[in-house]
Protein backbone atom coordinates (compact mmCIF):
# COMPACT_ATOMS: atom_id res chain seq x y z
CA UNK A 1 0.00 0.00 0.00
CA UNK A 2 3.20 2.28 0.86
CA UNK A 3 6.52 3.06 -1.36
CA UNK A 4 9.08 0.81 -0.11
CA UNK A 5 11.90 3.64 0.06
CA UNK A 6 8.64 5.95 1.81
CA UNK A 7 8.85 3.51 3.96
CA UNK A 8 11.88 3.14 4.60
CA UNK A 9 12.73 6.72 5.34
CA UNK A 10 9.81 6.50 7.99
CA UNK A 11 11.24 3.59 9.87
CA UNK A 12 14.83 5.92 10.04
CA UNK A 13 12.87 8.93 11.34
CA UNK A 14 10.78 6.76 13.62
CA UNK A 15 13.79 5.14 15.07
CA UNK A 16 15.45 8.42 15.71
CA UNK A 17 12.34 9.82 17.37
CA UNK A 18 11.88 6.53 19.97
CA UNK A 19 15.26 6.72 20.56
CA UNK A 20 15.97 11.09 21.08
CA UNK A 21 12.77 13.01 21.12
CA UNK A 22 10.61 10.58 23.28
CA UNK A 23 13.40 10.21 25.82
CA UNK A 24 14.04 13.24 26.45
CA UNK A 25 10.29 14.48 26.65
CA UNK A 26 9.73 11.54 29.25
CA UNK A 27 12.29 12.57 31.13
CA UNK A 28 10.53 15.72 32.04
CA UNK A 29 6.61 14.32 31.69
CA UNK A 30 6.96 10.49 32.33
CA UNK A 31 3.96 8.39 30.84
CA UNK A 32 0.79 7.98 33.07
CA UNK A 33 1.74 4.31 32.95
CA UNK A 34 3.66 1.59 31.67
CA UNK A 35 1.29 -0.13 29.39
CA UNK A 36 -1.87 0.93 27.72
CA UNK A 37 -4.16 -1.65 26.41
CA UNK A 38 -7.82 -2.13 25.54
CA UNK A 39 -10.56 -3.58 27.01
CA UNK A 40 -9.66 -6.72 25.30
CA UNK A 41 -6.14 -6.34 26.33
CA UNK A 42 -4.73 -5.58 22.43
CA UNK A 43 -1.93 -3.58 23.07
CA UNK A 44 -2.24 0.13 22.64
CA UNK A 45 1.28 1.54 20.91
CA UNK A 46 2.34 4.78 21.53
CA UNK A 47 2.17 5.94 17.82
CA UNK A 48 1.21 3.77 14.80
CA UNK A 49 2.52 5.03 11.67
CA UNK A 50 2.18 4.13 7.91
CA UNK A 51 4.89 0.74 8.87
CA UNK A 52 1.71 -0.78 10.69
CA UNK A 53 -0.60 -1.15 8.07
CA UNK A 54 1.47 -1.62 5.46
CA UNK A 55 0.17 -4.99 4.21
CA UNK A 56 -3.07 -3.69 3.88
CA UNK A 57 -4.59 -4.42 0.54
CA UNK A 58 -7.17 -1.43 -0.49
CA UNK A 59 -9.39 -3.37 -3.02
CA UNK A 60 -9.39 -6.50 -0.80
CA UNK A 61 -9.54 -5.15 3.19
CA UNK A 62 -11.43 -2.43 2.71
CA UNK A 63 -13.38 -1.80 -0.58
CA UNK A 64 -15.65 0.59 -1.42
CA UNK A 65 -19.10 0.94 0.59
CA UNK A 66 -22.03 -1.16 -0.61
CA UNK A 67 -19.19 -3.88 -1.96
CA UNK A 68 -17.56 -6.84 -0.14
CA UNK A 69 -16.14 -6.69 2.13
CA UNK A 70 -17.87 -4.28 3.52
CA UNK A 71 -15.49 -3.21 6.51
CA UNK A 72 -16.51 0.94 5.20
CA UNK A 73 -20.13 -0.07 5.21
CA UNK A 74 -22.94 -2.07 3.55
CA UNK A 75 -24.50 0.94 1.52
CA UNK A 76 -22.83 2.92 -1.05
CA UNK A 77 -23.66 6.57 0.28
CA UNK A 78 -24.41 5.01 3.75
CA UNK A 79 -25.59 8.25 5.87
CA UNK A 80 -25.53 10.75 2.90
CA UNK A 81 -28.53 8.70 1.53
CA UNK A 82 -30.51 7.21 4.96
CA UNK A 83 -29.63 7.46 8.51
CA UNK A 84 -29.79 4.58 10.69
CA UNK A 85 -32.94 3.29 12.59
CA UNK A 86 -33.54 5.39 15.91
CA UNK A 87 -35.21 2.64 17.72
CA UNK A 88 -35.22 2.64 21.48
CA UNK A 89 -35.80 -0.56 23.49
CA UNK A 90 -39.28 0.09 25.33
CA UNK A 91 -41.72 -1.94 27.34
CA UNK A 92 -42.87 -1.99 31.34
CA UNK A 93 -46.44 -2.47 32.79
CA UNK A 94 -49.47 -3.37 30.49
CA UNK A 95 -49.84 -3.38 27.11
CA UNK A 96 -51.67 -0.46 27.41
CA UNK A 97 -49.06 1.33 29.41
CA UNK A 98 -46.37 0.30 26.64
CA UNK A 99 -48.48 1.33 24.08
CA UNK A 100 -48.32 4.93 25.33
CA UNK A 101 -45.10 4.79 25.28
CA UNK A 102 -44.81 3.74 21.95
CA UNK A 103 -46.72 6.82 20.31
CA UNK A 104 -44.39 9.20 22.75
CA UNK A 105 -41.67 8.08 21.37
CA UNK A 106 -42.74 7.69 17.48
CA UNK A 107 -43.71 11.45 18.37
CA UNK A 108 -40.61 12.17 19.60
CA UNK A 109 -38.77 11.32 16.34
CA UNK A 110 -38.45 7.50 16.98
CA UNK A 111 -38.10 5.90 13.86
CA UNK A 112 -38.71 1.97 14.77
CA UNK A 113 -40.44 0.30 17.35
CA UNK A 114 -38.13 -1.89 19.99
CA UNK A 115 -39.89 -4.17 22.67
CA UNK A 116 -38.99 -4.82 25.87
CA UNK A 117 -40.78 -7.80 27.34
CA UNK A 118 -41.10 -8.91 31.17
CA UNK A 119 -39.70 -11.81 32.46
CA UNK A 120 -42.47 -14.41 32.42
CA UNK A 121 -43.03 -13.45 29.13
CA UNK A 122 -39.20 -14.47 28.16
CA UNK A 123 -39.37 -17.48 30.08
CA UNK A 124 -42.85 -18.70 28.65
CA UNK A 125 -44.82 -18.33 31.50
CA UNK A 126 -48.23 -16.71 32.06
CA UNK A 127 -48.96 -13.54 34.61
CA UNK A 128 -50.90 -16.21 36.89
CA UNK A 129 -47.99 -18.78 37.21
CA UNK A 130 -46.97 -19.18 40.32
CA UNK A 131 -43.10 -18.35 39.29
CA UNK A 132 -44.34 -14.90 37.64
CA UNK A 133 -45.85 -13.10 40.63
CA UNK A 134 -43.58 -10.14 41.56
CA UNK A 135 -41.97 -9.73 38.10
CA UNK A 136 -45.15 -9.13 36.00
CA UNK A 137 -44.81 -6.18 33.92
CA UNK A 138 -41.62 -4.83 36.18
CA UNK A 139 -38.88 -5.46 33.24
CA UNK A 140 -40.93 -5.20 30.04
CA UNK A 141 -44.08 -5.41 28.99
CA UNK A 142 -46.23 -8.05 30.05
CA UNK A 143 -47.37 -10.26 26.80
CA UNK A 144 -49.52 -13.37 27.97
CA UNK A 145 -51.64 -13.60 24.63
CA UNK A 146 -52.98 -12.66 21.21
CA UNK A 147 -55.24 -10.22 23.37
CA UNK A 148 -52.37 -7.85 25.16
CA UNK A 149 -51.12 -7.78 21.59
CA UNK A 150 -53.86 -6.36 20.47
CA UNK A 151 -53.85 -3.33 22.66
CA UNK A 152 -49.98 -3.11 22.25
CA UNK A 153 -50.36 -2.30 18.70
CA UNK A 154 -53.46 -0.25 19.27
CA UNK A 155 -53.47 2.47 16.39
CA UNK A 156 -50.01 1.45 15.67
CA UNK A 157 -50.08 0.38 11.25
CA UNK A 158 -47.75 -2.23 11.17
CA UNK A 159 -47.16 -1.63 7.35
CA UNK A 160 -45.95 2.05 8.78
CA UNK A 161 -43.28 1.07 11.21
CA UNK A 162 -41.27 -1.99 11.77
CA UNK A 163 -40.47 -3.72 15.08
CA UNK A 164 -37.52 -5.45 17.25
CA UNK A 165 -38.83 -7.72 19.49
CA UNK A 166 -36.20 -8.81 22.22
CA UNK A 167 -37.42 -12.32 22.41
CA UNK A 168 -35.93 -15.75 22.42
CA UNK A 169 -37.01 -19.28 23.99
CA UNK A 170 -40.99 -17.97 22.72
CA UNK A 171 -39.95 -16.01 20.14
CA UNK A 172 -42.35 -18.27 17.77
CA UNK A 173 -45.07 -17.02 19.74
CA UNK A 174 -44.58 -13.56 19.71
CA UNK A 175 -44.05 -13.45 15.82
CA UNK A 176 -47.01 -15.71 15.46
CA UNK A 177 -49.10 -12.66 17.26
CA UNK A 178 -47.57 -10.31 15.31
CA UNK A 179 -48.77 -11.95 12.62
CA UNK A 180 -52.12 -12.23 13.29
CA UNK A 181 -52.36 -8.63 14.47
CA UNK A 182 -51.03 -7.73 10.74
CA UNK A 183 -53.83 -10.19 9.52
CA UNK A 184 -56.14 -7.98 11.73
CA UNK A 185 -54.91 -4.86 10.32
CA UNK A 186 -55.31 -6.03 6.65
CA UNK A 187 -51.39 -6.13 5.95
CA UNK A 188 -50.08 -8.40 4.12
CA UNK A 189 -47.43 -10.67 5.20
CA UNK A 190 -44.98 -9.96 2.77
CA UNK A 191 -44.88 -5.99 3.85
CA UNK A 192 -44.19 -7.20 7.43
CA UNK A 193 -40.73 -5.74 9.18
CA UNK A 194 -38.79 -6.19 11.30
CA UNK A 195 -37.06 -8.51 13.74
CA UNK A 196 -37.26 -11.32 16.21
CA UNK A 197 -34.38 -11.51 18.05
CA UNK A 198 -34.61 -15.51 17.94
CA UNK A 199 -31.30 -16.10 19.40
CA UNK A 200 -31.40 -19.20 21.71
CA UNK A 201 -27.83 -19.62 21.74
CA UNK A 202 -26.47 -16.44 23.67
CA UNK A 203 -29.28 -17.37 26.36
CA UNK A 204 -27.36 -19.96 27.38
CA UNK A 205 -23.70 -18.45 27.66
CA UNK A 206 -24.65 -14.83 28.71
CA UNK A 207 -28.74 -13.94 29.43
CA UNK A 208 -29.06 -17.19 30.69
CA UNK A 209 -33.45 -17.32 30.21
CA UNK A 210 -33.38 -20.35 28.87
CA UNK A 211 -36.73 -22.38 28.27
CA UNK A 212 -35.40 -25.58 26.47
CA UNK A 213 -32.35 -27.14 26.18
CA UNK A 214 -29.78 -26.25 23.58
CA UNK A 215 -30.40 -28.88 20.56
CA UNK A 216 -34.94 -27.92 20.72
CA UNK A 217 -34.01 -24.44 20.90
CA UNK A 218 -32.04 -24.23 17.89
CA UNK A 219 -34.67 -26.36 16.23
CA UNK A 220 -36.97 -23.28 16.94
CA UNK A 221 -34.95 -20.58 15.72
CA UNK A 222 -34.23 -22.52 12.50
CA UNK A 223 -38.44 -22.69 12.15
CA UNK A 224 -38.66 -19.29 11.78
CA UNK A 225 -35.40 -19.05 9.93
CA UNK A 226 -37.66 -21.32 7.53
CA UNK A 227 -40.75 -19.87 7.68
CA UNK A 228 -39.62 -16.15 7.26
CA UNK A 229 -37.38 -17.32 4.13
CA UNK A 230 -40.64 -18.38 2.39
CA UNK A 231 -43.54 -16.41 3.60
CA UNK A 232 -42.46 -13.14 5.43
CA UNK A 233 -39.61 -11.80 3.31
CA UNK A 234 -38.82 -8.41 4.87
CA UNK A 235 -38.50 -10.03 8.49
CA UNK A 236 -35.66 -10.23 10.02
CA UNK A 237 -35.51 -14.22 11.30
CA UNK A 238 -33.26 -13.45 14.24
CA UNK A 239 -30.52 -11.30 15.37
CA UNK A 240 -27.61 -12.86 16.52
CA UNK A 241 -26.58 -10.91 19.70
CA UNK A 242 -23.27 -10.16 21.13
CA UNK A 243 -25.04 -7.93 23.32
CA UNK A 244 -25.72 -10.10 26.13
CA UNK A 245 -22.08 -12.00 26.12
CA UNK A 246 -20.97 -8.25 26.33
CA UNK A 247 -23.02 -7.62 29.34
CA UNK A 248 -22.20 -10.77 30.73
CA UNK A 249 -18.50 -9.64 31.23
CA UNK A 250 -17.04 -10.86 28.01
CA UNK A 251 -14.55 -8.18 26.25
CA UNK A 252 -15.19 -6.85 22.72
CA UNK A 253 -13.17 -9.90 21.16
CA UNK A 254 -14.85 -12.42 22.71
CA UNK A 255 -18.18 -10.48 21.87
CA UNK A 256 -17.00 -10.36 18.44
CA UNK A 257 -15.87 -13.94 18.05
CA UNK A 258 -18.61 -15.52 20.29
CA UNK A 259 -21.20 -14.02 18.27
CA UNK A 260 -20.00 -14.88 15.00
CA UNK A 261 -19.47 -18.36 16.52
CA UNK A 262 -23.14 -18.44 16.93
CA UNK A 263 -24.15 -17.42 13.64
CA UNK A 264 -22.17 -20.12 11.79
CA UNK A 265 -24.19 -22.61 13.89
CA UNK A 266 -27.77 -21.27 12.74
CA UNK A 267 -26.32 -21.18 9.30
CA UNK A 268 -25.64 -24.75 9.68
CA UNK A 269 -28.61 -25.57 10.77
CA UNK A 270 -30.64 -23.78 7.82
CA UNK A 271 -28.49 -25.73 5.73
CA UNK A 272 -29.04 -29.15 7.31
CA UNK A 273 -32.87 -28.00 6.53
CA UNK A 274 -32.11 -28.04 3.44
CA UNK A 275 -32.56 -24.15 3.02
CA UNK A 276 -30.04 -22.53 0.18
CA UNK A 277 -27.59 -20.20 1.96
CA UNK A 278 -29.05 -17.34 -0.81
CA UNK A 279 -32.48 -18.19 0.51
CA UNK A 280 -32.13 -16.92 3.67
CA UNK A 281 -28.51 -15.41 4.68
CA UNK A 282 -29.81 -11.64 3.44
CA UNK A 283 -31.90 -11.67 6.46
CA UNK A 284 -29.47 -12.17 9.02
CA UNK A 285 -29.02 -9.62 11.20
CA UNK A 286 -26.71 -8.80 14.05
CA UNK A 287 -26.79 -6.96 17.20
CA UNK A 288 -23.79 -5.61 19.63
CA UNK A 289 -22.95 -3.31 22.28
CA UNK A 290 -21.11 0.21 21.92
CA UNK A 291 -18.82 0.61 25.25
CA UNK A 292 -16.36 2.75 26.59
CA UNK A 293 -13.42 1.90 24.48
CA UNK A 294 -13.77 4.41 21.24
CA UNK A 295 -11.59 3.20 18.86
CA UNK A 296 -11.61 -0.65 19.80
CA UNK A 297 -15.63 -0.19 19.52
CA UNK A 298 -15.00 1.39 16.21
CA UNK A 299 -12.48 -1.01 14.98
CA UNK A 300 -14.85 -4.08 16.05
CA UNK A 301 -17.93 -3.16 14.10
CA UNK A 302 -15.66 -3.03 11.02
CA UNK A 303 -13.78 -5.87 11.51
CA UNK A 304 -17.36 -7.84 12.25
CA UNK A 305 -18.72 -6.92 8.82
CA UNK A 306 -15.32 -7.88 6.90
CA UNK A 307 -15.24 -11.09 9.38
CA UNK A 308 -18.45 -12.41 8.23
CA UNK A 309 -18.12 -11.55 4.58
CA UNK A 310 -15.30 -13.76 4.20
CA UNK A 311 -17.47 -16.46 6.54
CA UNK A 312 -20.31 -16.85 4.37
CA UNK A 313 -18.07 -16.40 0.79
CA UNK A 314 -15.30 -19.02 2.01
CA UNK A 315 -17.26 -20.93 3.94
CA UNK A 316 -20.88 -21.15 2.50
CA UNK A 317 -20.33 -20.18 -0.70
CA UNK A 318 -23.24 -17.48 -0.24
CA UNK A 319 -22.86 -15.93 -3.98
CA UNK A 320 -25.41 -13.33 -3.80
CA UNK A 321 -23.21 -10.04 -2.12
CA UNK A 322 -26.33 -9.60 0.79
CA UNK A 323 -25.85 -13.16 2.25
CA UNK A 324 -22.21 -11.58 2.60
CA UNK A 325 -23.73 -8.97 4.59
CA UNK A 326 -23.74 -7.99 7.95
CA UNK A 327 -26.56 -5.98 9.31
CA UNK A 328 -26.42 -4.66 12.84
CA UNK A 329 -28.11 -3.01 15.54
CA UNK A 330 -26.04 -1.40 18.28
CA UNK A 331 -27.25 -0.53 21.59
CA UNK A 332 -24.64 1.69 23.89
CA UNK A 333 -23.92 -0.05 27.14
CA UNK A 334 -26.14 -0.56 30.01
CA UNK A 335 -23.53 -2.43 32.42
CA UNK A 336 -21.59 0.75 31.88
CA UNK A 337 -23.79 2.71 33.03
CA UNK A 338 -23.66 4.20 36.79
CA UNK A 339 -25.94 4.32 39.92
CA UNK A 340 -23.60 7.13 41.38
CA UNK A 341 -23.71 10.72 39.62
CA UNK A 342 -25.96 9.04 36.74
CA UNK A 343 -26.15 12.43 34.90
CA UNK A 344 -22.43 11.26 33.58
CA UNK A 345 -24.49 8.26 31.94
CA UNK A 346 -25.55 10.93 29.06
CA UNK A 347 -21.77 11.70 28.23
CA UNK A 348 -21.15 7.75 27.70
CA UNK A 349 -24.14 7.26 25.89
CA UNK A 350 -22.69 9.66 23.82
CA UNK A 351 -19.41 8.35 23.29
CA UNK A 352 -21.15 4.99 22.95
CA UNK A 353 -23.47 5.89 19.65
CA UNK A 354 -20.93 8.26 17.99
CA UNK A 355 -18.53 4.75 17.97
CA UNK A 356 -21.85 2.87 16.72
CA UNK A 357 -22.28 5.41 14.29
CA UNK A 358 -18.47 5.71 12.93
CA UNK A 359 -18.74 1.87 13.52
CA UNK A 360 -21.43 1.73 10.39
CA UNK A 361 -24.76 1.09 12.25
CA UNK A 362 -28.04 0.52 10.32
CA UNK A 363 -29.63 0.99 14.02
CA UNK A 364 -29.11 2.20 17.28
CA UNK A 365 -30.87 2.03 20.66
CA UNK A 366 -28.87 4.84 22.70
CA UNK A 367 -29.64 3.63 27.26
CA UNK A 368 -31.19 6.34 28.80
CA UNK A 369 -28.98 7.81 32.43
CA UNK A 370 -31.22 6.87 34.93
CA UNK A 371 -31.68 3.29 33.88
CA UNK A 372 -28.78 1.83 36.62
CA UNK A 373 -31.62 2.67 39.17
CA UNK A 374 -35.31 2.08 37.01
CA UNK A 375 -36.48 1.34 33.92
CA UNK A 376 -36.40 4.78 31.81
CA UNK A 377 -38.54 7.84 32.53
CA UNK A 378 -40.26 9.75 29.85
CA UNK A 379 -37.72 12.28 30.56
CA UNK A 380 -34.72 10.22 30.60
CA UNK A 381 -35.46 8.42 27.14
CA UNK A 382 -36.04 11.76 25.61
CA UNK A 383 -32.48 12.77 26.32
CA UNK A 384 -31.39 9.44 25.06
CA UNK A 385 -33.09 10.24 21.77
CA UNK A 386 -32.12 13.05 21.59
CA UNK A 387 -28.16 12.15 21.52
CA UNK A 388 -28.99 9.98 18.54
CA UNK A 389 -30.60 13.30 16.51
CA UNK A 390 -28.15 15.46 17.78
CA UNK A 391 -24.97 12.98 16.30
CA UNK A 392 -27.25 12.78 13.36
CA UNK A 393 -27.93 16.13 12.72
CA UNK A 394 -25.51 18.57 14.00
CA UNK A 395 -21.74 17.02 14.03
CA UNK A 396 -21.19 16.43 10.75
CA UNK A 397 -20.17 12.84 11.10
CA UNK A 398 -22.92 11.48 8.83
CA UNK A 399 -22.18 13.66 5.61
CA UNK A 400 -19.19 11.32 4.74
CA UNK A 401 -19.19 7.58 4.68
CA UNK A 402 -16.30 5.51 7.11
CA UNK A 403 -14.43 8.94 8.23
CA UNK A 404 -11.76 7.16 9.77
CA UNK A 405 -10.62 4.83 7.76
CA UNK A 406 -7.29 5.05 6.92
CA UNK A 407 -6.42 5.86 10.26
CA UNK A 408 -3.30 3.88 11.26
CA UNK A 409 -4.09 3.00 14.39
CA UNK A 410 -7.99 2.06 13.49
CA UNK A 411 -6.91 0.22 10.76
CA UNK A 412 -4.27 -1.56 12.78
CA UNK A 413 -6.99 -2.55 15.53
CA UNK A 414 -9.38 -3.42 12.92
CA UNK A 415 -7.21 -5.98 12.10
CA UNK A 416 -6.16 -7.42 15.16
CA UNK A 417 -9.84 -7.56 16.45
CA UNK A 418 -10.23 -9.65 12.95
CA UNK A 419 -7.56 -11.73 14.30
CA UNK A 420 -8.05 -12.66 17.92
CA UNK A 421 -11.56 -13.08 16.95
CA UNK A 422 -10.81 -16.06 14.07
CA UNK A 423 -8.55 -17.68 16.61
CA UNK A 424 -11.80 -18.11 19.05
CA UNK A 425 -13.34 -19.17 16.08
CA UNK A 426 -10.96 -22.07 14.79
CA UNK A 427 -10.92 -22.72 18.64
CA UNK A 428 -14.77 -23.38 18.86
CA UNK A 429 -14.44 -25.40 15.78
CA UNK A 430 -11.88 -27.60 17.19
CA UNK A 431 -14.23 -28.43 20.11
CA UNK A 432 -17.04 -29.00 17.49
CA UNK A 433 -18.91 -25.83 17.45
CA UNK A 434 -21.19 -23.97 19.80
CA UNK A 435 -23.39 -26.51 20.77
CA UNK A 436 -19.96 -28.71 22.31
CA UNK A 437 -19.13 -25.34 23.66
CA UNK A 438 -22.21 -25.08 25.79
CA UNK A 439 -21.83 -28.95 27.01
CA UNK A 440 -18.67 -28.41 28.29
CA UNK A 441 -19.10 -25.07 29.99
CA UNK A 442 -16.30 -23.26 27.44
CA UNK A 443 -18.21 -19.97 26.76
CA UNK A 444 -19.13 -19.66 30.53
CA UNK A 445 -15.71 -19.95 32.13
CA UNK A 446 -14.53 -17.87 29.26
CA UNK A 447 -16.85 -14.99 30.01
CA UNK A 448 -16.95 -15.25 33.46
CA UNK A 449 -13.00 -14.96 33.93
CA UNK A 450 -13.28 -11.86 31.90
CA UNK A 451 -16.05 -10.42 33.99
CA UNK A 452 -14.03 -11.16 36.83
CA UNK A 453 -10.74 -9.43 35.59
CA UNK A 454 -12.52 -6.44 34.80
CA UNK A 455 -14.29 -5.82 37.82
CA UNK A 456 -10.81 -6.49 39.64
CA UNK A 457 -8.98 -3.53 37.53
CA UNK A 458 -11.90 -1.26 39.04
CA UNK A 459 -11.39 -2.07 42.42
CA UNK A 460 -7.71 -1.96 42.31
CA UNK A 461 -7.80 1.55 40.68
CA UNK A 462 -6.70 -0.22 37.59
CA UNK A 463 -9.54 1.07 35.61
CA UNK A 464 -10.45 4.52 36.19
CA UNK A 465 -14.48 4.70 36.76
CA UNK A 466 -15.38 8.17 37.14
CA UNK A 467 -17.94 9.47 39.64
CA UNK A 468 -17.38 5.31 41.05
CA UNK A 469 -14.07 4.95 41.81
CA UNK A 470 -12.37 8.40 41.14
CA UNK A 471 -13.73 11.55 41.55
CA UNK A 472 -16.58 10.85 43.85
CA UNK A 473 -19.07 13.45 45.34
CA UNK A 474 -20.53 12.91 48.74
CA UNK A 475 -24.23 13.84 47.22
CA UNK A 476 -25.57 12.17 43.80
CA UNK A 477 -27.81 14.80 42.00
CA UNK A 478 -30.93 12.85 40.02
CA UNK A 479 -32.95 15.76 38.05
CA UNK A 480 -35.65 13.75 37.34
CA UNK A 481 -38.37 11.66 38.91
CA UNK A 482 -37.42 7.83 38.96
CA UNK A 483 -39.79 5.58 36.75
CA UNK A 484 -41.47 3.09 39.24
CA UNK A 485 -43.91 -0.12 37.87
CA UNK A 486 -46.82 -0.40 40.17
CA UNK A 487 -47.75 -3.49 41.62
CA UNK A 488 -51.74 -2.90 40.09
CA UNK A 489 -50.26 -3.41 36.94
CA UNK A 490 -49.78 -7.18 37.65
CA UNK A 491 -53.32 -7.69 38.97
CA UNK A 492 -54.36 -6.27 36.09
CA UNK A 493 -52.57 -8.15 33.67
CA UNK A 494 -53.74 -11.47 35.87
CA UNK A 495 -57.14 -10.41 35.53
CA UNK A 496 -57.07 -10.14 31.90
CA UNK A 497 -55.74 -13.28 31.48
CA UNK A 498 -58.42 -15.05 33.80
CA UNK A 499 -60.76 -12.73 31.55
CA UNK A 500 -59.28 -14.32 28.54
CA UNK A 501 -59.87 -17.86 29.37
CA UNK A 502 -63.72 -17.48 30.57
CA UNK A 503 -64.52 -15.26 27.00
CA UNK A 504 -62.35 -17.62 24.53
CA UNK A 505 -63.28 -21.17 22.63
CA UNK A 506 -61.53 -23.22 25.04
CA UNK A 507 -63.15 -25.92 22.51
CA UNK A 508 -60.88 -24.44 19.78
CA UNK A 509 -57.86 -23.63 21.94
CA UNK A 510 -57.71 -27.31 23.02
CA UNK A 511 -57.13 -28.59 19.58
CA UNK A 512 -55.17 -26.00 18.71
CA UNK A 513 -52.66 -26.74 21.42
CA UNK A 514 -53.20 -30.78 20.90
CA UNK A 515 -52.56 -30.34 16.99
CA UNK A 516 -49.23 -28.51 18.49
CA UNK A 517 -48.27 -31.30 19.87
CA UNK A 518 -48.48 -33.96 17.34
CA UNK A 519 -46.57 -31.79 15.14
CA UNK A 520 -44.11 -31.03 18.04
CA UNK A 521 -43.47 -34.83 18.16
CA UNK A 522 -43.16 -35.03 14.36
CA UNK A 523 -40.35 -32.41 14.64
CA UNK A 524 -42.49 -30.20 11.99
CA UNK A 525 -41.85 -27.09 11.42
CA UNK A 526 -43.86 -25.75 14.35
CA UNK A 527 -44.91 -21.78 13.17
CA UNK A 528 -48.08 -22.12 11.18
CA UNK A 529 -49.54 -24.09 13.85
CA UNK A 530 -48.63 -22.11 16.60
CA UNK A 531 -49.96 -19.11 14.33
CA UNK A 532 -53.43 -21.03 14.21
CA UNK A 533 -52.83 -21.37 18.01
CA UNK A 534 -52.38 -17.58 18.90
CA UNK A 535 -54.97 -16.80 16.85
CA UNK A 536 -57.18 -19.47 19.05
CA UNK A 537 -56.30 -17.23 22.27
CA UNK A 538 -53.89 -19.76 23.20
CA UNK A 539 -51.38 -18.39 26.07
CA UNK A 540 -47.89 -18.26 25.54
CA UNK A 541 -47.62 -20.27 29.06
CA UNK A 542 -50.28 -22.75 27.41
CA UNK A 543 -47.96 -23.40 24.19
CA UNK A 544 -44.54 -23.57 26.62
CA UNK A 545 -46.22 -26.05 28.35
CA UNK A 546 -46.32 -28.46 25.46
CA UNK A 547 -43.33 -27.96 24.09
CA UNK A 548 -41.88 -28.00 27.69
CA UNK A 549 -43.43 -31.74 27.32
CA UNK A 550 -42.14 -32.92 24.34
CA UNK A 551 -38.54 -30.94 24.65
CA UNK A 552 -38.09 -31.01 28.44
CA UNK A 553 -36.42 -27.92 29.69
CA UNK A 554 -32.62 -27.21 30.07
CA UNK A 555 -31.29 -27.13 33.55
CA UNK A 556 -28.02 -24.95 34.11
CA UNK A 557 -24.74 -26.89 34.54
CA UNK A 558 -22.62 -23.82 36.67
CA UNK A 559 -19.31 -23.42 35.84
CA UNK A 560 -16.29 -22.19 38.41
Amino acid sequence: MFDEHKLSEIQKKKKNWKEKTVPEWISRHPERKNDFHTSSNIHIKRLYTPEDIKNIDYTRDLGFPGEPPFTRGLHATMYRGRLWTMRQFSGYGTAQQTNKRFKYLLKEGETGLSIAFDYPTILGLDADHPLSLGEVGKCGVAVSSLQDMEVLFDGIPLNKVTTSMTINGPATMLLAMYIAIGDMQGVPREQLGGTTQNDNLKEFHAQKLCIFPPKPSVKLVTDITEYCAKHLPKWNPISISGYHIREAGSNAVQELAFTLADGIAYVESALERGLKVDQFAPRLSFFFAAHNNFLEEIAKFRAARRLWAKIMKQRFKATKPRSQWMRMHIQTSGCTLTATQPINNVIRVAFQSLAAVLGGTQSLHTNSFDEALALPSEEAVRVALRTQQIIAHETGVTDTIDPLAGSYCIETLTNKMEEHAMEYIDKIDSMGGVIAGIENGFFQKEIADSAYKYQREIENKERTLVGVNEYTVERDWIPIKLLRIKQQAEKEQVDGLERLKKKRNNKKAKQMLDKLHKAAEHDENLMPTIIEAVKAYATIGEICDVLRNIYGEYKEQIII
